[in-house]
């Protein structure tokens, strides 16, 4: 080796280097809210795994048998019917949200609101009323054979209502509102700022339409559809009694035909996973596009007045949903409830609206106890895990009612068996039912499915508390459940009661769950309905029909006051006439 030459600066002694110690990593805190998050996050999810762990057995021959049979048909039309429903709540929720931000004309300060009421109609609902009026032998049909002295059905043209377009019609006009209420929402908040650079560059009203504001609306947008198509999927009384087979009707024939529950959970699975790759394409298609407002620009957007033509043409577009999705179902409803009034009511009208009101209550208020139970725990913990937990736990929204009731019903039934087993084995008697086939399951089901109505309510409550209450009462001695008790749910009882009613309308109005999931001998209003469209008598269910629309009207009428009430929405000034 070569001799180095040692400067006398290389010569001083280095000074020793300190090791810097990282940071510890912050474990979350593990105390009774958060056990309990964590827990009732997977009592949430097991109907969902259960489906999963199910459909991984053998059917026995029986999905063989649907692959060469029905299974192709399910598929394809499942596809066409979301592709249908989607392409027209879009039309029609975007169409209408634009027009009653944009501009004024007349009916406009009505319509703002009103075009949310189809959110109170069941689609099921509105497809046996207009059934029953446009169907060959339903008054309308009838009258026009007589006016024009026509005798069979070959001797002129009419739609045929029973089919995969009258499926798609109907459900477009009445779940278009979740696509006009985020629509309208995310044309409200976008800033004038844009508008004005938009117009500054030449832009007229359709482009800055087309290249602002429907860009910058399309995370709302495709959340609306995504929340239509779930209900889409979720419906089975439309569905069925239309004739169209999806997979929906496929998972409700597979049960109760072939009593195959492999089979049953296989169909479920792949409804499951439809859900999933619909949220994951709407992802991959923004890809890493932001979309962000500034909050501090002015929003307020001047209103071009629309006279003669088009004012008429605007009125039009946005009252012919509402009148075809509301109005006209809720009218004919109403004359079919009043024509069989004597022969609906009675013991059996109050029975059936009493278990109606029962199931959906006990629904409402287990929901309100889990979502503040899991809005609560994550404010107190904050930790990715545990908030992670809570928005797992409302998941079931997203997983259509006839997965859940498979999930629910086939580990209640194994439950009960083995039960009832070791008691027989053991004591010599028998537990019988003790959680499938009773009102514990159904309402176990809807909980699941409606936690996350009532979690989103009082989350979006609690953040409007300020932590520094919280730290307040702390210093004072009370503990997180007297903070609860004595801070937040006074504060909260607007949430609660938001949360209440909408979990309480959906329960009221749910139809595939309850026909899976009721006990013996037990019907609501809901399969009451079912049961009489399907045996072509549904002027005597017109009744119950009647009374699921109006306890749906209450929360979507409350939905309608804040959305029109508030600061954020008001009217703002009409403009100079658009030239």
């Amino acid at each position: 080796m070569q001799d180095m030459q040692t400067s006398p600066a290389s010569a001083t002694p280095a000074v020793p280097r300190i090791p810097v110690m990282s940071a510890p990593v912050r474990l979350p805190r593990v105390d009774g809210w958060t056990l309990g998050v964590i827990g009732l996050a997977a009592l949430a999810t097991s109907p969902i795994l259960a489906v999963l762990g199910i459909a991984l057995e053998s059917s026995g021959g029986a999905w063989a048998h649907l692959s060469s049979t029905v299974l192709g048909t399910y598929i394809d039309q499942t596809f066409r019917l979301i592709l249908g429903v989607g392409a027209g709540v879009l039309i029609l929720g975007v169409a209408t949200a634009w027009l009653v931000t944009m501009f004024e004309f007349p009916g406009r300060s009505v319509l703002q609101w009103a075009l949310l009421l189809p959110l109170a109609m069941p689609a099921y609902i509105a497809a046996y009323t207009y059934t029953d009026v446009l169907e060959f032998a339903g008054p309308v049909q009838t009258g026009l054979r007589e006016l024009f002295g026509w005798q069979r059905p070959g001797d002129y043209w009419f739609p045929e209502i029973r089919s995969l377009g009258g499926a798609v019609t109907f459900m477009s006009l009445v779940l278009y509102p979740y696509v006009y209420l985020l629509a309208r929402a995310a044309f409200v908040e976008q800033s004038q700022s844009l508008w004005d650079a938009a117009r500054g560059l030449g832009l007229g009203t359709w482009k800055c339409f087309i290249r602002v504001g429907l860009p910058l609306a399309r995370p709302a947008i495709a959340i609306g559809v995504l929340l239509a198509l779930m209900e889409t999927l979720n419906d089975f009384g439309t569905v069925d009694y239309f004739a169209v087979q999806t997979l929906t009707v496929g998972v409700y024939r597979v049960w109760f035909g072939m009593n195959n529950a492999p089979a049953a959970a296989q169909l479920a699975s792949m409804v499951l996973a439809l859900v999933l790759v619909m949220a994951a394409l709407e992802r991959i298609a923004r890809g890493r596009r932001r979309y962000q407002f500034n909050h501090n620009a002015p929003r307020r957007h001047p209103l071009a007045r629309l006279h003669g033509v088009r004012g008429l043409l605007a009125l039009l577009t946005c009252a012919t949903p509402l009148t075809l999705g509301f109005v006209i179902p809720a009218t004919l409803m109403a004359a079919s409830a009043v024509g069989s009034y004597g022969s609906a009511t009675g013991v059996d009208t109050l029975r059936l609206a009493f278990n109606s009101l029962a199931v959906a209550g006990m629904a409402a208020l287990v929901c309100l106890c889990g979502g503040l139970f899991l809005a609560y725990g994550s404010r107190l913990s904050g930790t990715a895990l545990v908030k992670g937990a809570a928005r797992v736990a409302s998941m079931g929204y997203t997983v259509p009612g006839v997965v859940l009731a498979v999930g629910v019903l086939i580990p209640a039934a194994a439950l009960d068996n083995a039960i009832d087993g070791f008691m027989r084995s053991h004591f010599n008697t028998s537990t019988g039912l003790i959680f499938s086939g009773t009102l514990y399951a159904l309402v176990f089901a809807c909980a699941v499915r409606f936690l996350a109505l009532s979690f989103g309510s009082l989350e979006a409550g609690l953040t409007k508390i300020t932590p520094n209450m919280d730290a307040a009462a702390r210093s004072l001695g009370h503990r997180p459940g007297g903070v609860l008790a004595r801070i937040h749910f006074p504060l909260l009882r607007g949430s609660l009661l938001t949360g209440a009613m909408l979990v309480f309308v959906d329960a009221m109005k749910e139809l595939p769950m309850t026909l899976i999931l009721r006990p013996f001998n037990f019907s609501t209003l809901a399969t009451h309905v079912y049961e009489y469209a399907s045996y072509e008598a549904f002027e005597q269910a017109a009744v119950a029909a009647l009374f699921i629309v109006i306890a749906g009207l209450a929360p979507v009428i409350a939905l309608s006051l804040s959305f029109t009430g508030s600061g954020r929405f008001s009217q703002p000034q009409p403009a100079e006439p658009e030239s």
